[in-house]
């Protein structure tokens, strides 16, 4: 099972700290997760406006448990590779597929304790959509809405996530044409 996925994390630094994570599957399934214990001292102005602003509940907003309870869930980055890890159990095999996933990976692999640590099911070289983009010949900065047909609201990480699985979607069928 092929698995989108993406992270909001408090800055493109070394020591940075997960904020949220999402992931699509191929058939439809999605994870969204906010954390809590994430680096406070890290968060900046841009980060309140870009992505605390667009997360499903803000700081300070008393979680809802029945919010979206298919998919959302909020808690500490031991909370949520517990969860993570058993709604990665559903598929055999699965391969993840990010977007400039340098972050991303490190941050997927940081939850569960390191990379020796992930799921066995879950392949342990994980693929991006830049690369795609640049194989087919198409610049990889470009929008990703515009390319695959979509709004909504960017630095969410299940929109994101989305526009990743949209991506890959349109890349691969444009090769059958």
């Amino acid at each position: 099972m092929r698995v989108f996925f993406d992270t909001e994390f408090t800055g493109l630094r070394q020591d940075t700290s997960l904020i949220s994570i999402a992931l699509e599957s191929e058939d439809g399934k999605q994870f969204l997760a906010e954390l809590t214990d994430y680096k406070e001292e890290q968060v900046d102005e841009w980060l309140q406006v870009n992505v605390f602003a667009n997360l499903q509940e803000p700081p300070g907003v008393p979680h809802n448990p029945l919010l979206r309870p298919d998919y959302y869930h909020k808690g500490n980055k031991s909370e949520i590779a517990d969860l993570l890890r058993k709604w990665l159990s559903q598929w055999d095999k699965v391969e993840m597929w990010s977007d400039c996933l340098a972050y991303d990976w490190v941050l997927f692999n940081d939850l569960f304790g390191g990379a020796f640590e992930i799921p066995e099911n879950v392949y342990y070289i994980p693929f991006d959509i830049c690369t795609l983009f640049w194989v087919k010949g198409i610049d990889p900065d470009i929008n990703r809405e515009e390319f695959a047909g979509g709004d909504g609201v960017k630095h969410n990480a299940l929109h994101d996530a989305k526009m990743i699985k949209a991506c890959f979607e349109r890349l691969m069928s444009e090769g059958d044409e």
